[in-house]
């Protein structure tokens, strides 16, 4: 499994699963990366340290 926002794999039996009303769920490798989802609202591919901004990074880099 991959974390929702970071997209760090997460080991089996650590982590945490958030649901939400409407059925949509996320899992999350750590605090940090739920609370910057679900209270600060931040965007994965604009915050510099996870892997989906380097992903998108590089794919931007490509194009040029």
């Amino acid at each position: 499994m991959q974390c929702t926002f970071c997209g760090k794999e997460v080991p089996k039996g650590t982590g945490v699963l958030y649901a939400k009303k409407d059925g949509t769920t996320f899992i999350f490798c750590s605090s940090k990366c739920k609370i910057n989802v679900l209270e600060k609202k931040f965007k994965a591919h604009k915050t510099k340290w996870t892997n989906k901004y380097h992903v998108e990074k590089e794919r931007h880099l490509k194009k040029k």
